[in-house]
């Protein structure tokens, strides 16, 4: 009870699954890379002599090729069935990994040691067959801040082509969709269809803006406000003065919520995930920098929980960073908006009959026209405007 049985990729995190009773492990009914709908059953789990014919015969008709043969119920301290849930060709030997040049890394082991900077190359695996897993991904790490420098080897060598001597199509190689990319393409495909999408956009000058920023910071800079805090903060309170954007379709009837839960939108290493920072419209600047921080660190990580990435009330997308002008954002369902906010950049504009330059940022409103009409999405983007334009008016 309480070992390692394998690690679960879900579509937003990487979990540890635990041996839930003593026993052996009798029957591997689901293999590395497949996918399992909630509350199916993937292992066997009892005592080595026990009669487990009534639980196959409820089990899915794919299972593993062979049933693995009991093993003792105590495991010795050297060995972990962290990797249990393999086929059984990955189980015979320790040395499998060396002697047929493939390495065996677990999903977890491999992410970790990319964000880490291992060479995995240089490990060797703890684990079944030579498995690379958590824990040597993490005893190289404390070795690494060991070590003078801390600083990990990385072997990177040029990629090598060979001259095709016959002009074909190109060669390819098919992985399996992560499970993450799975779910964004079930949601999108029941956003764009299904939701009556219009698009509004909006020119907005963001020298005041980008002024105050400059003097919170100066005064003090653990604060490290940034400008997408500061349009959370007014897309907050815009949606409080507008409830009729901060609102969803539920079919029969529409919701409309009484704080602005925003979710914003964070690239992570497979896909996209948005962390909400909840009652953005009742934080301080402070209070949503530092969350917006903590919640795409742990994002990043796949450690965030199931509460604190669902349930917005709607969305801000900010691609600026990557020097994108403009862009056009789809709805995450139930949410009835999403506003797509582009790079800040110094552009000539008329001010007084003269030619200024200005700090101008272009953003893009998808409304969900089901719940929100033209006017009332014009009207919540100009007062987004205006905040954005005089942000003054959010301490007054």
């Amino acid at each position: 009870m309480g070992e390692p049985l394998a690690e679960i990729d879900t579509d937003k995190a990487t979990m540890e699954m635990q041996a839930l009773s003593e026993g052996v492990l009798r029957k591997i009914l689901v293999q590395e890379g497949e996918s399992a709908p909630l509350g199916q059953l993937i292992a066997v789990v009892g005592t080595p002599d026990e009669d487990i014919s009534s639980l196959l015969s409820e089990a899915p008709a794919k299972a593993a090729p062979a049933e693995k043969q009991p093993e003792p119920a105590a495991q010795p301290a050297s060995r972990t069935p962290a990797a249990a849930p393999e086929t059984n060709g990955r189980q015979q030997a320790p040395q499998e990994s060396s002697q047929s040049g493939r390495m065996i890394v677990s999903p977890l082991a491999a992410r970790m040691a990319a964000e880490a900077g291992v060479d995995l190359k240089s490990l060797q695996g703890s684990g079944p067959g030579g498995r690379i897993i958590k824990r040597d991904i993490e005893a190289a790490m404390s070795q690494s801040k060991a070590a003078p420098g801390g600083t990990f080897p990385r072997s990177v060598e040029p990629l090598k082509f060979q001259q095709a001597q016959v002009a074909t199509a190109s060669p390819y190689r098919d992985e399996p969709s992560s499970e993450i990319r799975r779910v964004i393409a079930r949601r999108l495909v029941t956003s764009l269809g299904p939701v009556p999408h219009f698009f509004l956009t909006s020119e907005i000058e963001m020298d005041r803006a980008a002024e105050m920023r400059r003097g919170i910071n100066a005064l003090d800079p653990d604060l490290k406000i940034s400008i997408n805090d500061i349009i959370i903060k007014v897309v907050a309170v815009a949606l409080v003065q507008h409830p009729a954007v901060n609102a969803s379709f539920q079919d029969k009837f529409i919701r409309y919520y009484e704080h602005a839960d925003i979710g914003v939108a964070v690239a992570i290493e497979d896909g996209l995930i948005t962390p909400v920072v909840r009652a953005a419209d009742q934080k301080s600047l402070s209070q949503i920098a530092g969350e917006v921080r903590e919640l795409a660190e742990r994002a990043k990580t796949r450690k965030l929980k199931p509460e604190e990435y669902t349930g917005a009330t709607f969305s801000v997308s900010n691609l600026g960073m990557f020097g994108i002008d403009e862009f056009t954002a789809i709805i995450n369902p139930p949410e009835s908006g999403i506003l797509a906010v582009g790079a800040m950049t110094p552009k000539p504009v008329v001010r007084n009959d003269e030619v200024v330059v200005k700090q101008m940022m272009r953003v893009t409103m998808s409304c969900d026209h089901r719940v929100i009409d033209g006017a009332t999405g014009a009207k919540f983007l100009q007062t987004v405007k205006k905040m954005l334009e005089n942000p003054l008016y959010l301490v007054v």
